[in-house]
């Protein structure tokens, strides 16, 4: 599939959060998720260490065994979000409602994408008290937006989670990783349905730009 037509700023300002949208009985072409990591593998990454280590889930029973945690996860989550008046502050209730609509559908439906990928990246010792972990996810996240920037330029949509993290233990086990191979997020990857995306509505720049000082 050829890339779509897209100019740098339209790809980096119309990569959205596809939940509703993934095309759940499309099937991805490997070749076409490996052609996004061999992009993603592009990305800085702490003293070029390069410690990322890409898991992608194709086999559905194992998809459905990660979707079924995810849903518990999602579930839980959007329970406690709806308990606490302070979540989503200063965002439309309009957005809001929109958000966890479509967060609760992928958490149902997770297990149907055709494509889990899982960035996950070596951590070499355990971590002291106080010890930041900036450089280490630094070194991972970069990599992971490069894959759903490549995805999109693609025709695939792809959505940034974290919330299988709750069960991280256990999908560890599932998927055989090493001790010392941490998960830093769930990709779900899949043709979108509808034509395209458009820029969503954020803060003004105004509001959290800080010059010199806070």
């Amino acid at each position: 599939m050829p890339d779509m037509p897209l100019t740098p700023d339209e790809l980096l300002t119309t990569t959205r959060s596809v939940r509703k949208r993934l095309d759940l009985t499309r099937p991805v072409p490997p070749d076409l998720v490996k052609e996004c990591l061999e992009i993603a593998l592009q990305a800085p990454s702490g003293g070029m260490r390069q410690g990322w280590h890409w898991i992608v889930v194709t086999d559905p029973a194992v998809r459905a065994q990660i979707g079924d945690f995810y849903r518990r996860s999602t579930e839980s989550y959007l329970s406690n979000a709806a308990a606490d008046p302070s979540r989503g502050a200063g965002t439309g209730s309009q957005v809001m409602a929109r958000v966890s609509s479509s967060s609760a559908y992928l958490g149902q439906h997770m297990g149907q994408v055709p494509v889990q990928v899982i960035p996950c990246i070596t951590v070499r010792s355990a971590w002291q008290a106080g010890e930041s972990q900036a450089g280490l996810w630094g070194s991972l996240l970069p990599a992971a937006w490069s894959y759903m920037l490549a995805c999109r330029a693609r025709g695939l949509g792809t959505a940034w989670t974290t919330l299988h993290l709750q069960y991280e233990t256990e999908i560890a086990g599932l998927l055989g990783l090493p001790d010392d191979v941490r998960q830093g997020a769930l990709i779900p990857t899949a043709y979108y349905t509808g034509d395209t995306f458009r820029p969503a509505a954020r803060r003004p720049l105004a509001d959290v730009l800080h010059a010199d000082r806070w």
